[in-house]
């Protein structure tokens, strides 16, 4: 017995040694054992998310079919098995070109062209790849042109947003979520791409982690799996959500990336800095505005804070709802039999789209023409707040179109077929535009809808209703200048419950930062006090921490420094360097700065292949007085992307610094090409300007170029159009002025 004890106790305590590396062995050796999961995942979206362009794979109308939008007549048509589109190039001519990939399959389905591919590359490797506007409605079967959101009119060959521009290529936008093991390998020197994945689409270890330990501990002859590395696998079950929700959420979340080699597990923080509830993004109460891909919107929610996770309503295989209709909510939400799913509850006709849980509570916006996509942050509905901060609401969602017969003649047919989400943006930009037939504006029409559906829920619940305490109440006033509402939004940063989501918190910080107000060092010097204090807190308290005096932002930076975050302390070296204390730091300081801003350089890297990642560097490298690595990157951001504004206004910046330092005899030549690189840049800008006709920023600085360049006349027309855009703005009615008394003086 004593033999046997040891032998199986020796068992358990042999262990694979310290610092495996796992590496991907592919989804066919999991069949082998996973035959179940496999069965589930065959067909779903994730094996799905892109494939070469077979028989078998495109689901697209090829069958020598033409489709016409903006004056363009394509033609989709066969060259024997190859799949071929006749469209617009880069260069502006129509051109034939092959449809190598397909990307998606339901609700759409894209289709991806390779540029730049050279006969020596490696037949593993993939060039550039750009993805058609072009695209097939699977669900109504037929050809559509994607547009870009608030692009009405035809894109220039050479606009961004051109299928043949930067914004539509694969590897920048859409290739780190769609397959397994992706490398981008960007090469900045030749401007070209050599990327590889494991697998095409999203397979068993994009999730699962790369797999080859877990087959070799499976395969030995052990009781037991290994002490030290448990199933040689991300841990994605157990009492704790985070592990599986932060492996889910690179891909279903909008972030940046700081880090790239990610396996899953709890360390999303590490790798990825989720964006925040911005403006354009989200609506000032957290609901869905643009497309932000779920996760920003779940950990908002009350079953986040309740520990539910992604696998509670989705079979992680098939991806499917593991219930039908509302049994997906009432599977958990049972208590007294029929609270829920009956219309004392929700006070509509059983199995009317009203009886559906998802309705109210997660209500939908389209994107891409063709996708409705559902709000996780799973909210109580607020027609209160609605009625006064403007947000919306789920009631309003449906009962909007109840205002149609208000809308005059000549507008009504407009909104016909329009949802929730687009009246939203069209009384946005419509502004005083009266459109009722009462004279009122859109605004006003959703307002009585809210109003309506406000005095409904006051009806209905009486007492019982549910109002409870929510962030926007402090943040949507702080964005529209409310002195008091700082007060609001400092109150709010001291609850760690459901009521204040990390991410409302973050954002709550930003803003105040953004409107001045005078306390914030002082309250996100307290939230560093607070080691428990969510990672994405103290990024947003780092950058606040920048507005600090030197002693303040001093002793707090550095404690960020060497947080346990990449994100922390990536958030607090940019924050030191742009704070009043980054002149008083000790060698030994300085040391331990740049350290960080090495993981800062690799944040800007990930992206290589975008000009903003080197001229973010090139900044940096200025602030440190490294400028000849400053213009090196500057010189890189011109060669990735040539037809990108900033960089050249930068370097030509820079240069023109350095001149005064330089012999003279060194300086016409220093001088002439800041002439050149500026005179490079107006066409550019002058672009963007015309892209861009509402965004005074834009504007302002087509001013600035226009000045520098000596065209002064054209300058103060540009100034004025930013200073008519932004009338509060100070820096542009300074401007405007100066250059009229220059003008003036020159008369």
């Amino acid at each position: 017995m004593v033999l046997v004890s040891g032998a199986v106790f020796a068992d358990y305590w042999s262990a694979e040694p310290e610092g495996v590396v796992p590496t991907y062995v592919g989804r066919d050796t999991c069949a082998v054992c996973h035959q179940k999961e496999t069965q589930a995942y065959r067909g779903s979206d994730h094996d799905k998310a892109m494939d070469l362009a077979t028989d078998e794979t495109v689901l697209g109308d090829f069958n020598d079919v033409t489709f016409e939008h903006d004056g363009l007549v394509n033609r989709l048509f066969r060259d024997g098995r190859r799949f071929m589109v006749h469209t617009e190039g880069e260069d502006g001519r129509m051109q034939d070109f092959e449809v190598k990939y397909v990307f998606g399959v339901y609700p759409l389905q894209q289709y991806m062209v390779e540029f730049d591919r050279t006969q020596d590359m490696a037949s593993c490797d993939i060039a550039r790849l750009q993805v058609l506007r072009i695209s097939w409605d699977s669900r109504d079967k037929k050809w559509f042109y994607l547009r870009p959101p608030d692009v009405a009119d035809k894109l220039a060959a050479d606009d961004p947003l051109h299928w043949t521009g930067i914004a539509q290529r694969w590897q920048t936008m859409c290739a780190d979520c769609h397959s397994t093991n992706l490398k981008r390998n960007f090469d900045p020197e030749t401007v070209s791409y050599h990327t590889t994945f494991s697998e095409i689409d999203v397979s068993c270890e994009a999730c699962h982690g790369p797999a080859s330990l877990h087959v070799e501990l499976a395969n030995k002859k052990s009781l037991f799996w290994d002490r030290r590395y448990g199933y040689g696998l991300v841990k994605l079950k157990g009492d704790d959500p985070e592990p599986q929700l932060q492996t889910c959420a690179p891909c279903h979340s909008r972030r940046g990336v700081m880090h790239e080699g990610f396996t899953g597990g709890p360390e999303y923080c590490d790798y990825y800095r989720l964006e925040t509830l911005g403006e354009s993004t989200y609506h000032g109460d957290g609901q869905i505005k643009d497309e932000v891909y779920v996760y920003g919107s779940f950990i908002q929610s009350k079953m986040y804070h309740k520990d539910i996770r992604c696998t509670d309503c989705h079979d992680p295989h098939s991806l499917k709802l593991k219930y039908p209709g509302n049994e997906t909510c009432t599977n958990c939400h049972q208590h007294s039999a029929g609270k829920y799913d009956v219309p004392s509850h929700h006070h509509h006709a059983p199995g009317t789209e009203g009886a559906k849980c998802v309705n109210c509570h997660m209500p939908h916006t389209t994107y891409m023409d063709v996708d409705p996509r559902r709000d996780h942050s799973l909210r109580i509905p607020r027609p209160d707040l609605s009625v006064r901060l403007g947000t919306p609401n789920a009631c309003s969602h449906c009962h909007v179109r109840d205002r149609l017969p208000q809308i005059s003649d000549d507008h009504r047919q407009d909104f016909q077929s329009k949802e929730y989400s687009q009246w939203l943006l069209a009384a946005e930009q419509s502004g005083d535009q009266a459109i009722g037939t009462g004279g009122q504006t859109l605004s006003e029409l959703i307002l009585q809808t809210d109003q309506w559906c406000d005095d409904a829920c006051e009806k209905w619940y009486d007492i019982d209703r549910k109002q409870p305490l929510h962030f926007a109440e402090a943040l949507v006033p702080l964005r529209q200048g409310d002195a008091e509402a700082a007060k609001e939004a400092i109150a709010m940063l001291a609850i760690n419950d459901e009521r204040a989501p990390v991410i409302a918190k973050a954002t709550l910080l930003e803003e105040l930062a953004r409107q001045g107000v005078r306390a914030a060092p002082m309250v996100a010097a307290n939230l560093v006090d607070q080691p428990d204090q969510h990672p994405m807190v103290l990024s947003a308290a780092a950058s606040v921490l920048a507005m600090a005096n030197a002693s303040t932002a001093k002793s707090n930076l550095l404690r960020l420094l060497t947080n346990e975050s990449r994100l922390v302390r990536t958030s607090a070296a940019r924050a030191m360097l742009s704070s009043a204390a980054f002149r008083q730091l000790s060698p030994a300081e300085r040391n331990q700065l740049g350290t960080v801003l090495k993981e800062v350089r690799e944040e800007f890297m990930v992206a290589s292949d975008r000009a903003g990642a080197h001229m973010g560097w090139a900044g940096i490298c200025e602030q440190l007085g490294r400028y000849d690595e400053a213009i090196d990157a500057y010189q890189t951001a011109i060669r990735v992307e040539p037809k990108a504004v900033g960089a050249r206004t930068n370097f030509a910046s820079l240069l023109e610094q350095l001149a005064a330092n330089v012999p003279e005899e060194e300086r016409p030549r220093l001088l002439a090409r800041v002439r050149q690189l500026r005179k490079a840049e107006l066409p550019l800008l002058a672009r963007d300007a015309k892209l861009a006709p509402e965004i005074a920023g834009i504007q302002y600085r087509y001013g600035l170029l226009l000045y520098l360049d000596g065209q002064l006349d054209l300058a103060l027309v540009q100034l004025e159009k930013a200073a008519g855009l932004e009338p509060d703005n100070e820096e542009f009615r300074t401007a405007v002025a100066l250059l009229k008394e220059k003008i003036d003086g020159q008369q």
